[in-house]
């Protein structure tokens, strides 16, 4: 109260002690009522610690605020973003029941944003107490009016050094004179309420970016996917669209060739009431020239009115023509060369879009531009693998033969070091064996005829003769010899069968033995083939052998040796695997019949086969490319009685390194190897026949006089033709 005030009352008062009485009294209401704003002001601060909720805050900043300054109406204004602080509305109020309620109430001033707006941005306080005398425009008391405001107390709202609304005081009942205190109350209330929207809009800022983070990471989990193009942005449009809170999010592709004037919509999420663009055709020859240099060079758009953007009205159209009001548009480069648009669409109304929104969508796009260079360098692949295929292909032929070759020298190379190694050792034994039985025999005799003589030797010599056993040991000692000679000539047999199997001194084309090549091979196999159970018949492995009748035959031996040997392993092999399993379902007690049992078998045949008359072999040769009179063919067939092969892996067999044995054994080569000598060396056929559970048999075809199936290749057309005829 100022001096001219004082003045007054101490004329109204009848003497100095009622005047000094006065005046205590007031000062004793003025820190009543400051005490009470203190309180109120404590609450406020209170609620915006407590709770996180800017309607809840707001709410409760209004019924304090009321409360303590007596007023009619407490509510609180926000702005519209991007309108000049001439639009916005009321989010929040307190009012007397006598007066109507001003909430969600569209306030449209132009005359504040022209006139008022730079004032409050500097935090300037309004503080009328009548509106009709106080020089207000005519289009501001005009709004008052509207209102019920007859006098109001205005505080700028400031959120991050920008005017975000208003804290309005409403007296409408009357004029009011607004006192410092109070006008000091309302600006501490609206600086707390600038605190809360700053840390609300910090709050909405963390969840965003958690959001987005998200978003982003479902984005780019499908892009390291093995997924298609079309499941990436279907994936992209829908999270971010639900991020973004906006009404279609759509993916854009333009056509090749059309100078980026013309293309469709590839994939969308789009919400309800909203129609969709998918495969919806555009032709906007304004972007052509006007816009895509801009995004080539990786610019976005973010219009938040494309009323109010200075689009052209050729692009205006076309937003138009898909409900956009707003959009989001940035670039999708594969490499350098733009390929589309991802478009964040809003359609119910204008919006303006945060720069947290921008960096969002951003980021998708890039991930995108990557699924996109990805799907290109996959698209060059595969192209390259078609390419490549005959090749690759002959790559693998080529690897193989290298193998086999390797292979085959590498085993010559052994066969002839072990050769070397083992037969003068074993040539030194086997010569010695007849000289050891000669003398042991000798020795023999001389202690037969001391027992003879001497039938009561010492002591001594009894006692050591009990001990040794030498009666057994005189009977004994000539059989161990005799199978000492024995083994000795078996490993002179085995190191024969290494040569023969090998023949590394034919690498060229011989007349030989077939038979001879199959039993050096068994003789190799033999450890494998011998039994090895004596009470269960059915774990060994039963060989049968049906040979026929065979002229020598015109071959690589070693190579065709090699085949036997692959053929054979392979058979080996399944029957061991079968009995492995019989073995373990005994011993789980799955099964106990020991003997019922199907032997595992091994059978061999070989015969002389026509092409036009072997019942084996008609579908083998149906279509051999020789006409006419063939040369007359031998055929071999390696069969077994093991679990068979998978009708579906059958195609895969001959594939070089497809195998169906475990990882370590096998390296799938075998059979491709087998089927390159057989078919490409020797001009034969060979053929795999399975059934599950049955048994595999392999038929090797090839012809007896390889000279004659070459002279017959070498024909020309002409004569094959005339052959046919």
């Amino acid at each position: 109260m100022n001096q001219q005030q004082l003045e007054q009352l101490r004329a109204y008062c009848s003497s100095d002690a009622a005047f000094e009485q006065l005046q205590q009294n007031l000062l004793n209401w003025a820190d009543i009522s400051k005490a009470e704003q203190q309180k109120a002001l404590f609450r406020v601060i209170t609620k915006i610690r407590e709770s996180l909720d800017l309607n809840t805050i707001f709410k409760t900043a209004a019924i304090e605020v009321r409360h303590l300054l007596s007023a009619d109406r407490v509510a609180l204004f926000c702005f519209e973003p991007n309108s000049g602080w001439n639009d916005g509305e009321f989010l929040a109020e307190d009012v007397a029941p006598e007066f109507k309620s001003v909430l969600l109430e569209k306030v449209n001033d132009h005359c504040f944003g022209e006139r008022y707006a730079i004032d409050y941005h500097k935090g300037r306080i309004q503080a009328v107490s009548d509106v009709r005398s106080a020089g207000l425009k005519e289009c501001h008391i005009e709004i008052l009016s509207h209102f019920q405001i007859c006098a109001n107390l205005v505080v700028p709202i400031i959120k991050e050094e920008t005017l975000w609304g208003l804290l309005c005081v409403h007296q409408c009942s009357g004029s009011r004179t607004w006192t410092s205190d109070e006008i000091e109350f309302a600006k501490q209330v609206s600086t707390h309420l600038g605190v809360a929207l700053q840390q609300a809009s910090l709050l909405d800022k963390v969840r965003f970016q958690s959001e987005q983070q998200k978003a982003l990471f479902k984005v780019v989990s499908r892009i390291r996917e093995p997924m298609d193009l079309a499941t990436i942005f279907r994936t992209a449009a829908t999270e971010s669209r639900q991020l973004l809170e906006a009404d279609r999010v759509a993916i854009f592709r333009f056509a090749p060739d059309s100078n980026w004037n013309d293309g469709e919509f590839v994939s969308e999420s789009v919400g309800q009431g909203y129609a969709s663009v998918l495969a919806e055709k555009v032709q906007d020859h304004c972007f052509g020239d006007r816009y895509s240099d801009a995004y080539h060079q990786g610019q976005f758009q973010a219009v938040a009115d494309i009323y109010s953007a200075g689009l052209q009205a050729c692009h205006i159209d076309v937003l138009s023509r898909f409900q956009i009001r707003a959009n989001l548009v940035l670039p999708l480069l594969q490499g350098s060369y733009l390929w589309g648009l991802l478009c964040v669409h809003q359609c119910a109304e204008p919006r303006f879009w945060e720069a947290e929104e921008i960096e969002f969508a951003k980021q998708i796009a890039a991930q995108l531009s990557v699924a996109l260079k990805q799907a290109e360098l996959l698209a060059q692949a595969q192209q390259q693998s078609v390419e490549t295929a005959a090749a690759l292909d002959h790559l693998k032929k080529a690897q193989t033969q290298l193998i086999q070759s390797e292979k085959m020298s590498s085993l010559g190379q052994l066969v002839a070091g072990v050769a070397h190694e083992i037969n003068n050792p074993v040539n030194f034994i086997h010569g010695n064996i007849s000289y050891a039985r000669r003398y042991a025999h000798d020795l023999m005799e001389l202690v037969k005829l001391y027992q003879k003589h001497y039938p009561e030797p010492v002591n001594a010599v009894g006692d050591r003769a009990e001990e040794i056993d030498l009666n057994f040991l005189i009977e004994d000692f000539p059989r161990i010899l005799a199978s000492m000679q024995v083994g000795a000539e078996r490993i002179r047999s085995i190191v024969l069968s290494l040569r023969n199997f090998s023949r590394l001194d034919e690498a060229e084309m011989k007349v030989v033995d077939l038979h001879e090549g199959l039993e050096s091979t068994l003789l190799i196999l033999q450890y494998r083939l011998k039994p090895k159970s004596v009470s269960h018949p059915a774990n060994n492995i039963q060989l049968i052998k049906e040979y026929g009748q065979l002229p020598l035959v015109e071959c690589y031996p070693s190579q065709l040796n090699q085949v036997f040997m692959n053929l054979l392993s392979n058979a080996i092999d399944a029957l061991e695997e079968q009995i492995g399993a019989r073995e373990k379902a005994i011993q789980e007690g799955m099964s106990s019949d020991v003997d019922s049992l199907r032997q595992p078998t091994i059978t061999i045949r070989t015969k002389l086969c026509d092409p036009r008359l072997c019942d084996q072999c008609d579908q083998l040769h149906e279509h051999h490319p020789l006409k006419g009179d063939r040369p007359q063919y031998v055929c071999i067939c390696i069969a077994d009685n093991g679990p068979g092969v998978p009708e579906k892996l059958q195609p895969k067999l001959f594939d070089p390194f497809f195998t169906t044995k475990p990882i370590g054994k096998g390296t799938g080569l075998g059979l491709s190897i087998s089927q390159q000598i057989v078919c490409e060396r020797h001009h034969g056929t060979l053929q795999c026949i399975s059934q599950p559970d049955t048994g595999t048999e392999f038929h090797i075809r090839i012809p007896i006089h390889q000279h004659k199936v070459m002279q017959e290749n070498l024909k020309p057309s002409g004569a094959l033709n005339q052959a046919e005829q």
